[in-house]
């Protein structure tokens, strides 16, 4: 395994020419890590308090580590952040194996924490990235210390219609019509429909962060692989949810032992609200955020509801450590 520290206003190299650099926030590094088969970007946030306990963030499907850069600052004080693009997504190259299963993914952030070696995280997932999370979770155990799952991509089965177009993208040829029939849609108009799935209240996007979406935006778009590994993805979470037995992401949620948090949005049109009182019985350690008017991704549309969260979460699990 072999890490590199990045400059701020450099962006870490994907598969391929350079594209644009990747936004960095002030305050946030980004550095590549290297593993067999596996470049993962990751972004850090240092704090200026030392020995703080290690978290990592993991973002859903379409996104990146940027939609943890509004939460990241709120919890530097009690958690040393890290968010990670997973393969093929923010500015991480897709692996070598073209396995965009969550189960690959789950064995990226596992692959990413063994060889940082920084011990058991507390570790955020949303979306998909709550899928990855808890897959960890349940098969190494060792590695979480605290679970936060925000509108995680759980196994639903009557799914919500705004998830219905992720379904349909995951069918082979489906992501290469789609792209031939929304080539004129210019990127202001695919981040307005983005966010208008994603958020609870479109209108507490600001400007700048609006701008800031198109920029990226226009970025992926640019990327020779950006469709393969939405499509792949897509295709992950769908074959994820079919699985039975053992491997059955509700079974492995019930296998948690980690203290978890779930955070579910009312307006949340991906992942439906009514799954709360499911998820709250299949893990056995758990607590509930409900937010009425949030989307699908709370942390960026309530940042300091979540951050304060997060914070009684991981103080309690200290109080039962005895530290």
């Amino acid at each position: 395994m072999s890490s590199t520290e990045l400059p701020e206003s450099v962006a870490a190299t994907a598969a391929g020419p350079r594209v644009s650099a990747v936004r960095v926030a002030e305050g946030e590094r980004l550095r590549s890590v290297t593993l067999p088969g596996l470049t993962l970007n990751v972004r850090h946030r240092p704090s200026d308090r030392t020995g703080l306990p290690p978290a990592l963030y993991v973002h859903g499907l379409g996104g990146s580590s940027q939609n943890w850069s509004a939460l990241m600052p709120l919890l530097e004080d009690v958690v040393d952040g890290e968010a990670v693009d997973l393969p093929g997504f923010g500015d991480s190259p897709p692996p070598d194996d073209g396995d965009y299963s969550v189960t690959a993914h789950a064995r990226a952030v596992i692959r990413l924490l063994d060889s940082a070696g920084r011990g058991a995280v507390h570790l955020v997932g949303n979306s998909l990235g709550g899928a990855v999370a808890t897959r960890v979770a349940a098969v190494r155990p060792d590695l979480v210390r605290t679970l936060t799952l925000i509108s995680p991509a759980l196994p639903e089965l009557r799914a919500q219609r705004g998830a219905w177009p992720t379904a349909l993208l995951a069918l082979p040829g489906v992501a290469s019509l789609f792209t031939r029939l929304t080539r004129d849609w210019t990127a202001e108009q695919r981040v307005r429909g983005v966010l208008g799935l994603c958020y609870g209240d479109p209108g507490r996007v600001s400007d700048e962060g609006f701008r800031n979406a198109v920029e990226e935006m226009e970025r992926r778009l640019a990327l020779p692989y950006f469709w393969d590994a939405m499509a792949r993805s897509a295709r992950g979470i769908v074959d994820a949810y079919t699985l039975g037995g053992q491997h059955g992401l509700w079974r492995q949620a019930e296998r948690v032992l980690a203290p978890t948090l779930l955070v579910y949005g009312g307006r949340d049109q991906l992942v439906s609200f009514r799954m709360a009182r499911r998820a709250s019985a299949a893990f056995r350690d758990s607590r509930l955020l409900a937010l009425p008017d949030a989307g699908h991704v709370a942390m960026m549309e309530y940042p300091e509801t979540v951050a304060q969260a997060v914070r009684e979460l991981i103080d309690g699990s200290d109080d039962s450590d005895g530290s």
